[in-house]
């Protein structure tokens, strides 16, 4: 597991309690002219990432992103999944008056459920059975700084009521702790999810979700964004392989995909053109795009495997599709017949339509869950969240079929 804290200008490592703590430095740079007929899409880094943006959409969320940087105030990122919350999310930290304090980011989601706690707020000498040794929390390590928290839809409910009282400015204790901790932190944010649908759903508190979204942005997917395709392609293609290039018809040809992976799909299939290459230049039979899937879904329609025989690289991905597919049509099919029938046998048919593709899926992946949750556009957590809603039976059942 590993966590980014960034102080000033020069990269260091440091490893403790066997979680690899990355401690970057930055420093403050005059603000980008966007207004510049031409863009040069390496211009800018925010906290070592490169924004390589081109689109007039992405330059001003860029620009309000500095705007409210000035403040205090949480900020709440929503997008698609690889759209490139992160890199709005350092951009706020970059521009703020907190930018030569502590950036910590940590994937909620990637924090095993029994963890959470301890990570977040820290533990003391014998709290728990291996507990040796004293460990700061994340808040802790981010105080006067910021904390990024991505897929902050994934925290189980008590955590939210915990973590609620600490953005209110509530001193907290650490796990088997006796003395408060009072931190300065600054929240930002990040979500694929529908916040607003949990809230009404009773997933999410409602009073969370207001106090994380005082200012809310959202990223536009790579799709509404179609500048940003080409500059990102040969940034990524200069990445892998330098002296590669790609043909006219390649670059029409991912021009013209809908990128329902977002910048994370994009990212792989150059590599995977690139790896694969026999030539300087890259045509557009070499890019292999995938069948979309479910466009504007967030999920990626490109999974990076090369198997030799003739099913390579898609004994999952089409089927996938057909599955993904086929329940979008029969959700839209369920859709137009709600007027005649009860909101709540239309909610039924939906769960129902939901489950089928889950199980369905999971069949197809052999019952590995992780690459069962990245086809489906879900993490792994809500993936085996629902698996336990539907009982052992039921998915022993998703097998023999």
């Amino acid at each position: 597991m590993v966590y980014r804290v960034v102080i000033g200008n020069f990269l260091n490592g440091i490893r403790t309690s066997g979680i690899r703590t990355e401690v970057l430095y930055c420093t403050r740079h005059p603000s980008p002219k966007w207004k510049e007929v031409q863009v040069s899409p390496q211009a800018q880094t925010f906290l070592g990432m490169p924004a390589i943006v081109a689109s007039p959409g992405m330059r001003q969320l860029i620009e309000l992103a500095e705007r409210i940087a000035q403040s205090n105030a949480a900020v709440l990122i929503t997008g698609e999944s690889g759209s490139g919350k992160e890199l709005i999310a350092r951009a706020v930290h970059h521009y703020s008056l907190r930018c030569g304090k502590p950036w910590v980011d940590v994937s909620c989601a990637a924090l095993p459920e029994h963890l959470v706690e301890s990570e977040l707020f820290g533990y003391e000498k014998g709290a728990f059975s291996g507990a040796d040794t004293p460990k700061p929390g994340l808040f802790e390590l981010a105080n006067h700084g910021t904390l990024f928290l991505d897929e902050v839809g994934e925290l189980e409910p008590r955590m939210q009521v915990k973590l609620l009282r600490v953005l209110d400015g509530v001193a907290y204790y650490r796990l088997g702790g006796t003395r408060k901790v009072t931190v300065d932190v600054r929240i930002v944010a990040a979500t694929n999810q529908d916040l607003e649908n949990m809230v009404d759903t009773g997933s999410f508190r409602g009073d969370l979700y207001h106090r994380l979204g005082q200012i809310c942005l959202r990223v536009p997917p790579l799709r509404e964004r179609r500048e940003d395709i080409v500059p990102l392609a040969e940034h990524f293609l200069k990445q892998t392989n330098p002296r590669l290039t790609f043909s006219g018809e390649a670059l029409q040809q991912l021009e013209g995909h809908s990128w329902p992976g977002n910048v994370r799909e994009l990212r792989n299939v150059v590599t995977k053109a690139a790896v694969l290459a026999r030539n300087l230049e890259i045509g557009a039979e070499e890019l292999l795009l995938a069948p979309l899937r479910r466009a504007g879904s967030g999920q990626s329609a490109n999974v990076f495997s090369v198997t030799a025989g003739p099913h390579a690289g898609s004994s999952a991905g089409p089927s996938a599709g057909s599955s993904a597919g086929a329940s979008a049509g029969s959700s839209a099919g369920a859709s137009a017949g709600s007027s005649a029938g009860s909101s709540a046998g239309s909610s039924a048919n939906l769960d129902g339509m939901e489950k089928t593709t889950i199980l369905r899926v999971l069949a197809q992946t052999n019952g590995h869950q992780q690459k069962a949750a990245d086809l489906l556009g879900i993490s792994r957590r809500t993936l085996s969240r629902k698996l336990k809603l539907y009982g052992r039976d039921a998915v022993r059942q998703s097998y023999a079929s």
